[in-house]
């Protein structure tokens, strides 16, 4: 399985980015793919999350109403369309794949068994 995520950059307080994430090498039917970030000298914290099977998507409560994710399954990629960015957005976002993922687990990084490399997103204020 592999992951490949892109869209990282520098951007100013307010503005936006998106993120994708390609995957390759499953075909995992259920479970989800997440975003993660995280940033220097903290944990690597939840962002967001799709579900394989229905889309169902689960956002982190400091991201509700200003990230979106969504998925293009005949590319095998999903999105992550942020908006509003502060300060205290910028981090490295990686994307994962969790191949059993339920509600109540989607925010765990230990259960989430692939990862893409990371982008670099840095908002200026």
């Amino acid at each position: 399985v592999q992951l490949q995520a892109s869209g990282g950059g520098l951007v100013q307080a307010g503005g936006s980015l998106r993120l994708s994430c390609a995957s390759s090498g499953h075909s995992f039917s259920n479970g989800a793919v997440g975003w993660f970030r995280q940033a220097p000298g903290k944990e690597r914290e939840f962002v967001a999350a799709i579900f394989r099977s229905g889309g169902s998507k689960y956002y982190a409560d400091s991201v509700k109403g200003r990230f979106a994710m969504s998925r293009d399954s005949a590319k095998n990629t999903v999105y992550l369309q942020m908006n509003s960015l502060n300060a205290e957005d910028t981090a490295v976002y990686y994307c994962a794949v969790c191949p059993s993922c339920i509600w109540s687990s989607l925010t765990t990084p230990a259960l989430y068994s692939y990862w893409g490399q990371g982008t670099q997103v840095t908002v200026s204020s």
